[in-house]
């Protein structure tokens, strides 16, 4: 009976510590107006439930899925709403997302559940960045509502030496190139050592979004003729090895992998989708991972044009 105990409890030991390192030290280094802004939300809206994506009738609106905590309809609403301007991300709508893909992760078992918890500490960091913000200037809106920000490429930005705060100052997270222009301007970010900038951490999270998209991307995958459909187990560990695999330690890298043995049968993530087989999963996803896509682009670009993609 001790031998069992000792074994549980170096078990757990293990899932704690792959959790905390996760995203640590696996994503770390060591394991324009609001109107046009609306106009461009509306017409990724349009593009992925009308027919203009294919030139045919397009695929329904997705329906909420009763009894899962989960929904991709929410996912997708929220991942829709994010894309800003001509190449700018909506913070909020962007971390609502994850809000979304984090219950994905937790239903997936307690091993990715664990690190879906380093993905909101994450997200509650530029939270509180953003909340410190507004109690500095209460005044200030950093909701949606926003008209002040300007996308890249336009005249108005932040302003250094002014007596006062600029008004993409207060409104500093309300977008990500709003965030990245405020945080270089007050120095916010370093780029020689490890800081909680919003830049920063934007740059773990989007490190783990290319993850999750190359995992729905391959799970929504189709068998070809004759051959057999991966288990989503080999299909997470593949999309690993290309993402995050990149900046985690050996010991990390081998935690991981033990991780995803546990992961869940195809038929529960037909469960999880609310669909009837892999034809209708593979129609869901895809188009999650379309609109995943446009926002991880966008970022992608915002991050790499200030030099960001390297930050310690």
């Amino acid at each position: 009976m001790g031998v069992k105990r000792k074994a549980a409890a170096a078990v757990l030991v293990l899932l704690l510590f792959l959790g905390s390192l996760w995203l640590q030290g696996g994503l770390d280094y060591h394991w324009d107006s609001c109107l046009k802004g609306s106009n461009q939300n509306n017409k990724l809206h349009h593009l992925f439930n009308s027919s203009e994506a294919n030139g045919s009738e397009g695929p329904p609106v997705l329906e909420g899925c009763p009894g899962q905590t989960f929904q991709a309809s929410l996912l997708l609403s929220h991942l829709l709403d994010a894309p800003a301007y001509d190449s700018d991300v909506l913070l909020q709508p962007y971390l609502s997302s994850w809000d979304e893909l984090v219950k994905f992760m937790d239903a997936l078992g307690p091993m990715v559940g664990l690190i879906s918890k380093e993905i909101v500490s994450k997200t509650s960091i530029i939270r509180q960045l953003a909340a410190a913000t507004e109690e500095e200037d209460p005044e200030a809106e950093l909701g949606p509502g926003s008209h002040s920000v300007n996308p890249v490429g336009t005249e108005a930005g932040p302003k250094s030496g002014s007596g006062s705060e600029s008004p993409a100052h207060r409104e500093a997270y309300r977008s990500v190139r709003s965030m990245i222009w405020v945080e270089l301007d007050r120095g916010t970010v370093d780029f020689h050592r490890q800081t909680e900038s919003g830049c920063r951490t934007l740059l773990r999270l989007h490190r783990a979004l290319l993850w999750l998209k190359l995992f729905l991307e391959k799970l929504a995958e189709n068998a070809v003729a004759g051959g057999r459909l991966r288990s989503p187990s080999e299909l997470c560990r593949e999309a690993y090895k290309n993402t995050l695999a990149n900046y985690h330690s050996w010991f990390v890298r081998r935690a991981a992998e033990l991780a995803f043995i546990a992961m869940p049968e195809r038929g529960f993530f037909f469960k999880l989708v609310c669909v009837q087989d892999q034809e209708e999963l593979s129609a869901v996803l895809t188009r999650v991972v379309r609109a995943i896509e446009e926002v991880y682009d966008r970022t992608q670009k915002a991050l790499e044009e200030n030099h960001m993609l390297d930050l310690p």
